[in-house]
């Protein structure tokens, strides 16, 4: 079977679907992106053409497919101690003032495949150490919750965690896990992961946090969809708490509910 071409049409029909079903501006550079993420959909479901696959993705019938077209088209790229100013924010001027002995606990939305959630772990257990804590990790793709919750990755991507941390949070594979490392399973118990749609009204009982991470996942919206994003989150944040936003990004004029600190790290009023 020939792989389908896609017109100019039909690119701006999954525009608007994925900009409706996840706020995401998907921009006309990104139509051989497309192309090559969902063309093996349409071969698996036997259609000619991109309007087939959208009409049964608009249908509501296969909800289970409309996951899988968002699985396909949402996935971004993370790393270890990505922008590492930000955690060195969080060691000094969050955790190491920090007197409640409460849990602390910390979002990270966009949570991806996990290296982000599994960074914060590693920097919990080494600064709070015997106090209780707890990091949350977010995504709209199912297929990169899977991973994140296995914690486990291909040995190239420990580049950027601190020898220290590596030698005591990772375990190197060896035999047939030869070119692997593992999260340690200490903290991999206290770290969860949870589906959630940014562009939604939260219905889960994530609880209170004092620190979310929202980074590198606002270029991707327009104003009013960042508006509703962190309209969506303030609920989740304690007051006095913290939003952290990618180096690229800015919040001004999006939320009165914030104060800005500094470039990219905002307080709860």
């Amino acid at each position: 079977m020939q792989a389908p071409a896609i017109t100019d049409q039909e690119f701006g029909l999954f525009q608007r679907l994925i900009y409706k079903i996840a706020g995401i501006n998907l921009a006309d550079s990104k139509k051989v992106l497309l192309v090559g993420r969902l063309q093996k959909r349409l071969r698996h479901h036997q259609l000619d053409t991109f309007t087939q696959y959208y009409r049964m993705l608009a249908s509501g019938q296969h909800p289970d497919e409309l996951q899988t077209m968002v699985d396909l088209l949402t996935t971004n790229e993370t790393y270890f101690f990505r922008e590492p100013k930000h955690f060195d924010f969080l060691i000094e001027e969050i955790l190491r003032p920090r007197r409640n002995p409460g849990t602390f606990r910390i979002l990270s939305a966009a949570s991806s495949t996990g290296e982000e959630a599994y960074t914060m772990a590693m920097v919990l257990a080494e600064n709070l150490k015997n106090s209780p804590w707890e990091v949350v990790g977010t995504d709209i793709s199912t297929q990169v919750l899977e991973k994140a919750r296995r914690g486990h990755y291909p040995l190239e991507r420990n580049e950027g965690i601190p020898p220290a941390y590596l030698s005591r949070y990772c375990l190197k594979g060896v035999r047939s896990q030869e070119g692997t490392f593992l999260i340690s399973s200490e903290l991999r118990k206290r770290v969860s992961f949870h589906h959630l749609n940014l562009t939604l009204p939260v219905t889960q009982d994530l609880g209170i946090f004092e620190v979310i991470f929202l980074r590198n996942v606002m270029i991707y919206f327009d104003s009013d969809t960042k508006r509703k994003v962190v309209g969506n989150l303030l609920p989740l944040l304690a007051p006095g708490g913290y939003l952290i936003i990618g180096h690229s990004e800015t919040l001004n004029g999006i939320s009165d509910g914030l104060i800005a600190l500094r470039p990219t790290i905002y307080q709860k009023a």
